[in-house]
């Protein structure tokens, strides 16, 4: 007489992962008990939780936003490292690159048409932003410097998207600000080109003056190396003074944009507006100076 040995089902042994059937899984979901494998995990505040539950917690869960509508960004500024790595790559290739083509590519200058550079182009308003002077090795660092120290204090407080705007526009703004305040070329005169992210610098300087005086903050150190850096421009030559005016008074457009605008469900679509408002009036002035 024999006796046959009783057993269960692997499958009612060990558990698997539901996405993966063929991986044994011994660790369950905080959340929803299902096990997980290992490429199906994510660590929670306790123990694991499953990829299916953390997409379900990011689809439910608000969206945490700063007090001016942007995403809250946490970490490192991203955007303002991004930045500054664009601005030092294109210092290194004005070096490597001969015969100062990457100068001449994307440098400014107010001109109608000039052989060698062309008829006028706009989007080098913004691109010289991001060269800077290669006989002065200062120019970038101080640049980058200011960058990394307003970067890191607004990119938190606005928002990566509203921040690269900021910054972005501002530039902009800066080269127009040239483009008013300097004579027009004329055949025979020198050619004078304009290189720097001063401009987008002074729009953060001028941003954070205002939104500083929105949270009702003490501006006057502020306002001071606002004024020593508006006086150098004056006194050393071939600073240009203009573009850090038009970078100033840019970036406190912008700012007043997104810290005035209303908070609600409409902030965003209302500054946006705001941006692309200011964007038009640059447009239209260097426009008019050009025409």
């Amino acid at each position: 007489m024999s006796y046959g040995i009783p057993s269960a089902e692997p499958s009612a042994q060990v558990p698997v992962c539901p996405r993966h059937p063929d991986r044994p899984s011994y660790v369950r979901c905080q959340r929803c008990g299902r096990p997980a494998c290992p490429e199906c995990q994510r660590a929670a505040a306790v123990g694991f939780q499953c990829i299916d539950c953390v997409n379900e917690a990011k689809r439910t869960t608000p969206e945490v936003r700063t007090v001016y509508g942007g995403a809250v960004a946490t970490g490192k500024p991203k955007v303002t490292f991004g930045i500054i790595a664009a601005c030092a790559v294109l210092y290194v290739l004005q070096w490597l690159v001969p015969n100062g083509a990457v100068y001449q590519a994307l440098g400014f200058a107010n001109i109608y048409a000039e052989p060698g550079w062309g008829q006028f182009e706009p989007w080098r308003m913004l691109t010289a932003a991001f060269l800077h002077s290669q006989g002065f090795i200062l120019h970038i660092v101080l640049n980058m410097y200011m960058l990394w120290i307003f970067g890191q204090a607004l990119e938190p407080l606005l928002g990566r998207v509203r921040f690269l705007a900021l910054y972005v526009i501002s530039a902009l703004g800066g080269s127009v600000g040239y483009l008013l305040l300097t004579p027009l070329y004329q055949p025979g005169q020198p050619l004078y080109g304009v290189v720097g992210a001063s401009g987008a610098i002074f729009g953060l300087f001028g941003a954070t003056l205002l939104v500083q005086r929105h949270r009702g903050a003490d501006t006057r150190q502020l306002w001071v190396l606002i004024a020593i850096n508006g006086v150098i421009g004056f006194l050393i030559p071939q600073i240009a003074w203009q573009a850090h005016l038009g970078g100033l008074i840019t970036g406190g457009l912008c700012a007043a944009v997104l810290a005035y605008t209303p908070r609600g469900r409409r902030q965003g679509l209302l500054q946006a507006a705001g941006l692309v408002a200011v964007l038009v009036l640059l447009a239209l002035a260097a426009w008019v100076r050009v025409s």
